[in-house]
């Protein structure tokens, strides 16, 4: 008989498939369990370890991920077809776990990396030209600028200048100037204008929008803390003299930039984003708890980690919960989990609406069993804070970010937090990109990593496929979270990606 199942607790109801499975053949799992399928099951799906009655909850990871909608026997395939969300599934949410723990730290772990220290103590892990919009209506200009003038930037490279990037969005006016969508825009606006790896910033408006250039100059207050201009469309003349202006204020920035050194600080000036998209069965195997490794020796070392995609921890929330480092912070996470639960009833969908056609095709069936992988990215660190989107995010420790589960806005509300790094996994492959912040992309599995071998800067699939212990893993990962941060390019930032993921979280009526 084949060892081909992975069962990851003794309690668990069904393994997952390291490998495709015909029908007809028996396979062995952890603990001495034997089935033979009566399907074929794809690779990273789940076989049943038991026969399970419709209405029998069903467990993996140790924790409930669904509950059957049906009979099934023994070695049947289990996913849409036969598991569901249960009733009232909020009363179910993952507990009994540890509470958070810092790890010993290596003797030899790295603790600086090569940054750029800007005047008011900030410190970057890169060195661009932003063009920020007040208004979608600026948004072609914006990128006419960047496209005219990107090349020219780029060959500074060597001379410390990373770029140019347009900051636009798909707001800024036929908007309430007050209210959460207005606070959120703002936020987003004034943590990008703010942040570090932003050397010099050129602010375009149109000249009539709710969002005006006047009043967002006015709140930014940078106070000659960094080369900022701005202008609006109208005022300049029009489109091409807007344009005009534009490419003169970005080559005049980026020639002052020139120069632009790194020296050696400590990893308390890093702030770390934790994403994952295009999950699969083995995110929560592979790459996102090596992730997490990766994530507490940061934290341990006085840095600051971030975890994000408030709906892709539904079902985990106590896990979190009672990893908090006080008892308020725990509740202000299963209050924003409420919120989310009464959010999208509002809107005619439910939490379980959230795993993508991807997800399910790599073997995730519901949210629940999502999150229990995706929460591994966090690691074991306690929990030291719960933010909102976008409010700059508390030091040093671990931390949590109300945000959507979309990438491009969960990031961006990152970023605007105050985030200069991004580690990102995926398991069925994802092209994301997050200028001016470096993303670093974790493979969770061989094939994807083979596959997209010109996206992936990390493939994490032995910790599975070869048995590297996590620790190992999640120690490569940090040296090379550490490496990027000191300027090594991403694969990502090879590719020029990350020009179009700014996307700021919109609430609110579009008026």
């Amino acid at each position: 008989m084949t060892e081909q199942l992975l069962r990851l607790s003794d309690g668990d109801d069904v393994a997952t498939a390291l490998d495709p499975i015909p029908q007809g053949v028996t396979v062995t799992a952890r603990g001495g369990v034997s089935v033979t399928v009566s399907a074929d099951i794809p690779r990273g799906h789940k076989v049943a370890l038991r026969d399970v009655p419709a209405g029998d909850l069903v467990r993996k990871y140790g924790h409930v991920i669904g509950v059957a909608t049906a009979p099934i026997a023994v070695g049947e395939h289990v996913h849409v077809h036969n598991l569901a969300m249960p009733a009232g599934a909020s009363a179910l949410a993952s507990g009994g776990g540890a509470a958070g723990v810092l790890p010993d730290l290596p003797a030899d772990l790295r603790r600086t990396f090569q940054g750029i220290r800007r005047p008011d103590g900030q410190v970057a892990t890169r060195n661009y030209v932003g063009v920020l919009t007040t208004v979608n209506c600026s948004a072609t200009v914006a990128r006419q600028v960047v496209r005219r003038t990107e090349d020219e930037v780029a060959a500074l490279h060597a001379e410390g200048v990373d770029g140019v990037v347009a900051l636009t969005h798909g707001t800024g006016c036929g908007m309430a100037s007050r209210g959460a969508g207005w606070d959120v825009l703002q936020r987003t606006l004034q943590g990008y204008a703010r942040h570090p790896n932003i050397g010099a910033l050129v602010v375009l408006g149109l000249g009539c929008e709710v969002n005006a250039v006047s009043g967002l100059m006015a709140d930014l207050g940078l106070d000659g803390e960094i080369p900022v201009e701005s202008f609006t469309i109208q005022d300049a003349g029009g489109t091409a003299a807007a344009i005009a202006q534009g490419e003169k204020l970005v080559r005049g920035m980026a020639a002052d930039l020139r120069g632009t050194r790194r020296e050696e600080v400590g990893v308390e000036h890093l702030v770390l984003g934790l994403q994952c998209g295009g999950s699969d069965a083995w995110s929560g195997l592979t790459a996102n708890p090596a992730l997490g490794v990766a994530s507490d020796l940061l934290v341990a070392a006085g840095g600051t980690s971030v975890l994000g995609e408030t709906p892709e921890v539904y079902g985990a929330e106590q896990m979190l919960a009672e990893r908090a480092a006080r008892p308020e912070v725990g509740q202000a996470l299963l209050d924003r989990i409420a919120w989310w639960e009464d959010y999208t009833t509002s809107q005619g969908t439910t939490l379980d609406g959230n795993p993508s056609p991807g997800n399910k095709e790599g073997g995730i069936t519901t949210i629940l069993e999502k999150s229990l992988g995706a929460v591994a990215k966090g690691g074991h660190s306690p929990l030291h804070a719960v933010c909102g989107y976008a409010e700059p995010v508390p030091r040093p420790g671990f931390v949590f970010m109300d945000t959507p589960g979309y990438d491009p806005v969960s990031v961006t509300g990152m970023v605007a937090g105050g985030a200069n790094l991004i580690c990102f996994t995926t398991g069925r492959g994802s092209v994301f990109g997050s200028r001016p912040v470096p993303t670093v992309k974790l493979a969770t599995n061989s094939s994807l990593a083979l596959r997209m071998s010109g996206d992936i800067d990390l493939d994490c699939s032995a910790v599975v496929e070869q048995g590297v212990p996590l620790e190992e893993m999640g120690r490569r990962v940090y040296d090379l979270l550490l490496d990027t941060a000191s300027g090594r390019r991403s694969f990502s930032e090879e590719l020029a990606l990350g020009g179009e993921e700014f996307v700021p979280w919109q609430l609110g009526a579009v008026l």
